[in-house]
Formats: C-alpha cells, sequence, structure tokens
C-alpha cells in the first residue's frame, strides 16, 4: 500500500504547524511520503496525484472544541466546521480535487492550544504528534476515534 502525508498548516502560529511539523517527523520513514505543505496545499496536488497513493493522510490543527492535543478523524461531512483558516485553499476543496473511487483519504484534526505568533508548540501538541507518529509506524492510524 502506498501512503503520502500532507502535513498543512501555518509553523508561524504555534499549534497550527502541528500539520507541517509532522510531515517533518515522518521524512525518510519507508513506505510513506511526507509533505510539509505550509499554508499552500494545493501546491502538492500534482505530487499525490503522481504518486498515486492508496491512503492519502491529510494532518492539520483542527478547532474541535476539545482538549488540547486532541486527536481525531474527521469525516468528509464535518471538515467545514473545524478548519482553522489558515491556508489560502479550504480544505473541503482539496478532499474533493483530490478524491478518487481507489483512494482512501483520511482527515486527521489535531486540537490546538495555542495560535499565538511563535514557532513553538504546546506541550499536548507534541505529545499527539508522538503518538500519531507511532500509530502510523504500528499501521493503526486508523483506529483513531472519529469527530
Amino acid at each position: 500500500m502506498s501512503i503520502v502525508l500532507l502535513g498543512i498548516g501555518n509553523p508561524l502560529h504555534a499549534d497550527d504547524g502541528a500539520g507541517p511539523r509532522l510531515a517533518d517527523m515522518l521524512a525518510g520513514t519507508p513506505g510513506l511520503f511526507a509533505f510539509n505543505c505550509g499554508t499552500a496545499p494545493e501546491n502538492f496536488t500534482g505530487v499525490v496525484r503522481k504518486l498515486g497513493p492508496d491512503l492519502l493522510i491529510i494532518a492539520d490543527a483542527a478547532d474541535m472544541g476539545l482538549v488540547p492535543g486532541s486527536v481525531r478523524i474527521i469525516p468528509p461531512e464535518k471538515i467545514r466546521d473545524t478548519s482553522i483558516g489558515t491556508h489560502t485553499l479550504p480544505l473541503y476543496h482539496l478532499v474533493d480535487f483530490l478524491a478518487e473511487p481507489s483512494r482512501k483519504i483520511v482527515v486527521i484534526g489535531i486540537q490546538p492550544a495555542s495560535l499565538d505568533w511563535t514557532e513553538n508548540l504546546s506541550e499536548p501538541v507534541w505529545s499527539a504528534l508522538n503518538e500519531i507518529k507511532m500509530m502510523i509506524a504500528e499501521n493503526n492510524l486508523l483506529k483513531l476515534p472519529v469527530l
């Protein structure tokens, strides 16, 4: 199975940088292509189409009204309700554009604690990223709770 992870967010806004930081953490993982998309995930659509992954994981900070550091799979019908909105293309447009019958797309939301102007992640978000990294390594990512 081929897997692509797109880490989305603004690393200058504290925990909004969770997605890009996760992509950086996973760079070089065998069997996984991880891309730090920053605030412009649309720039990576051509790469995703070229690689043709069976599984596309999109990781982004999301305001889900949960405890900071909480991680959830966000179903397509709830994507509009959770976006922080620092990227140029709304996430639901990206998901719609990259959808294909043979491709599973999983959107992972990470509840931020802070969106301050800093490159530092909060402790709960750091812990969440380490948990996600371990789950991907153990092929258990799809066992995350759904929002």
